[in-house]
């Protein structure tokens, strides 16, 4: 009989994710194209220069990536001892208890859905000056991305290596085009001078500084999902160590470097102008002027795959959610289906991927703009949303490691737990105080309040489901949280 873990086992509807397929590289890969190192530094820094109107940037990512990297401490203590493409979900069951797991769940589906339907209107705004230069006009942006929907529902039911191998080579290549860029800039600083202003804490501590953790948080979301990959890594325990503290310190690096040589390149008092006046052309407009022609336009084609590379690995992270909920009956039964010769997790990809048609459908009829309403404003929620689900996270490891030390030393159980989650504490009330400043509307505006109302709507709604389930399905709900031992129990499939 074959074996539940390779996907072909006994119970299809359970189904089970394709075991020992990724090394800690592959999932470091995934890792960062979540993290889109050149659609961040072209499209999230460039426009949160421009929405905030601040110029700490590059100290808010170093802040966040310090505050990361203590919580993955206890993050990674903890996926020693479990091993659930859930992740938040999974801990936070475990930690807090399961009403407040699925909670999480719901939340965690909302902010990746987010994320990943938000980078279509970055793709096709990055796509259009490439065809109009190439063939003297292009489509409207919304032909262009159902073009990437379409190859980006094919590949999220491939097989997860095989998307491993693809984001390898797309992320090598932009992460060599930003370090090119990043120098460029550092040996052609403006005419006031060599500056590092924007690298001192004053440049954080300004009104709206909870905008830019927000922003900067957004940088790094993706690091999390070297856990929702555990379960189809080899040797879990050692790989997902690996990939999430590899993962936060690459980033922070990269993209403090990257916001500090812009500022450096334009004058810290002229890139809020500049940002505003180019958008995302701003880093291929300074560029240009000391690397010339060629390059930025090979830039230009990096920052569209840059784009796509994050689709897929957001695509893959989501239909992973929908995967762990399905298999513990938390959603729907068929969502813990994978595909038997790929083990990709079907139903929850073609739910993404049918999600990522009508958001851009929509889109396109309104006549909204893709760059700032879907691209900025959909990554600025979802990574709110995740911003919340990291805090959350962090006071479910101390909890979880206060009633079963299970073997790990003092730093990891409270030492290092404690403190990141009272800094994250700190940091998502920020971020509520400056929603609107976020966003770059009004203080006041409805939207200022109603994304993070949201949340809290979603948060509500998963604890009375799991009330629900409690009452009227106890032996599913006995197993929230339990991953593929879930799926192995009989109460699971009643």
């Amino acid at each position: 009989m074959p074996s539940a873990r390779s996907g072909t086992g006994p119970d299809p509807i359970a189904g089970a994710l394709a075991a020992d397929r990724l090394g800690a590289p592959s999932v470091v890969y995934f890792v960062l194209s979540a993290a889109a190192p050149l659609t961040v530094v072209a499209g999230v820094i460039t426009t949160g220069y421009a929405v905030t109107e601040i110029t700490g940037l590059p100290i808010a990512f170093l802040v966040v990536g310090a505050v990361l990297a203590v919580f993955a401490v206890g993050y990674v203590a903890m996926a020693r001892h479990m091993a659930n493409a859930g992740a938040f979900y999974t801990y936070i069951s475990r930690g807090l208890g399961r009403p407040a797991g699925i909670a999480a769940a719901w939340v965690a589906l909302i902010a990746y859905n987010a994320l990943q339907v938000g980078l279509y209107g970055a793709f096709g705004t990055a796509a259009t000056p490439l065809l109009e230069r190439w063939f003297g006009g292009a489509p409207p942006w919304w032909v262009i991305s159902l073009v990437a929907w379409a190859l980006v529902g094919v590949l999220g039911l491939m097989r997860v290596d095989v998307n491993g191998r693809l984001l390898a080579v797309l992320l090598t290549a932009e992460v060599a085009v930003i370090l090119l860029f990043d120098v460029a800039d550092l040996a052609n600083p403006a005419p006031s001078g060599f500056s590092a202003e924007t690298l001192s804490p004053a440049a954080l501590f300004v009104p709206g500084v909870g905008a830019l953790l927000v922003i900067a948080t957004l940088g790094f979301v993706g690091f999390e999902s070297s856990v929702v990959f555990s379960e189809e890594s080899r040797d879990p325990r050692r790989t997902v160590p690996l990939a999430t503290y590899a993962s936060v310190a690459i980033i922070a690096g990269l993209y403090s470097l990257s916001s500090w040589a812009m500022t450096v390149a334009t004058g810290p008092a002229n890139i809020v102008a500049a940002a505003q006046r180019d958008q995302a052309e701003t880093i291929f407009n300074i560029a240009g002027q000391h690397l010339g022609g060629t390059v930025v336009d090979i830039a230009r084609v990096l920052f569209v795959t840059s784009v796509f590379a994050a689709m897929i690995s957001f695509h893959n992270t989501t239909a992973r959610y929908f995967f762990a909920l399905g298999r513990e009956r938390v959603l729907p039964a068929f969502f813990g289906r994978t595909r038997p010769r790929s083990g990709a997790p079907r139903s929850g990809s073609i739910a993404q991927t049918v999600l990522g048609l009508v958001v851009i459908v929509v889109y396109a009829v309104l006549g909204l703009d893709p760059l700032v309403q879907l691209f900025f404003y959909g990554g600025s929620f979802g990574g709110f949303g995740v911003l919340l689900l990291v805090f959350v996270t962090s006071v479910a490891i101390v909890v979880f490691f206060v009633r079963q030390p299970s073997g790990e030393a003092l730093s990891r159980r409270i030492l290092a737990p404690v403190p990141a989650a009272l800094a994250l504490a700190v940091m998502v009330w920020l971020a509520l105080d400056n929603f609107s400043t976020l966003l770059g509307v009004p203080a006041g505006d409805p939207l200022a309040w109603i994304l993070p109302v949201v949340y809290a709507v979603a948060a509500l709604l998963g604890v009375g489901w799991a009330l629900v389930l409690r009452s009227g399905q106890p032996g599913v709900y006995s197993l929230v949280g339990m991953g593929a031992k879930a799926a192995a129990t009989p109460e699971a499939v009643r």
